[in-house]
């Protein structure tokens, strides 16, 4: 027989009471799986495990679901940066609860809810909402990437956007491999500044940007070109393309992020050499 610890992992770690009455949980067995240990009430008529985020559990404990950046990290997509405070989607007009150290930032918007997590759809629309254009791109490029949403996804999506801003579902492509190549390209493409991308070079590989058939631009996430081997097999592939008249920049997470008021400049100069 499942065991409450079961159950409620099967709903993502955090269930309300009603959700696990059909499976034989009584008020009674949901109590004595609480005094075992097997789940904690976080509130009345909603139980937890311990494979629920502390996110999650605050999310349900206000009664609603995590979203925005906690939501979309939970499901694996890239984000430009985390919340502070955990974002808590209330549906429409849900009933918020009080909670020990509450600091919550509260959503209310129509769609059914869930305690738990907010779906992808959801935490992309809501995300929008609190961080805007960069932000939103660069999670929906990486949602799609990870085949997260399908084509119904993304209709729903764009209609839920501002109509000033449903340009940005139809600029997406599907074939970002990182959330820093699609900062880049959107920037450059705010400055009218087209761009070829997943660009395969003879003799060089795959590389990130071309513009103009001469600039290489290469975005070095966090977790890759680390260590002397990738290092040498960077420089490798730079000399390679500056031997077929490729000038290729590379920038790195921090200077992307942190410094693009002194990368801009740089792909600038180098666009202007390239086209003299």
């Amino acid at each position: 027989m499942i065991s409450a610890r079961q159950l409620v992992d099967h709903f993502g770690g955090v269930a309300r009471s009603k959700q696990l009455a059909p499976f034989g949980f009584s008020r009674y067995r949901l109590g004595v799986a609480e005094r075992n240990g097997e789940i904690e009430r976080i509130r009345p008529g909603v139980f937890a495990t311990s494979s629920a985020p502390s996110s999650v559990r605050a999310a349900a404990a206000h009664g609603g679901a995590l979203t925005c950046s906690g939501a979309l990290r939970h499901h694996g997509v890239w984000v430009l940066h985390d919340e502070p405070k955990p974002h808590v989607w209330m549906g429409r007009a849900g009933r918020k609860h009080t909670h020990d150290k509450c600091e919550c930032t509260l959503h209310y918007r129509p769609g059914r809810m869930l305690l738990g997590v907010a779906d992808v759809e959801q935490a992309l629309v809501h995300a929008y909402d609190c961080h805007g254009d960069e932000f939103f791109f660069a999670a929906f490029e990486s949602a799609w990437h990870n085949r997260l949403i399908g084509a119904g996804e993304r209709a729903r999506i764009r209609a839920a956007l501002p109509a000033s801003a449903r340009w940005l579902v139809d600029f997406a492509r599907r074939d970002a491999d990182s959330g820093l190549e699609s900062l880049v390209r959107l920037r450059l493409h705010q400055l009218g500044i087209s761009v070829e991308t997943q660009v395969e070079i003879p003799g060089v590989g795959k590389v990130d940007f071309v513009i103009d058939g001469r600039l290489i631009i290469e975005a070095d996430g966090e977790e890759n070109h680390e260590g002397a081997t990738n290092r040498q097999k960077d420089l490798r592939r730079d000399a390679a393309a500056s031997a077929l008249g490729y000038e290729t920049l590379r920038f790195d997470y921090w200077q992307i992020i942190e410094q693009w008021d002194r990368v801009l400049p740089a792909i600038l100069a180098a666009l202007a050499r390239a086209r003299a």
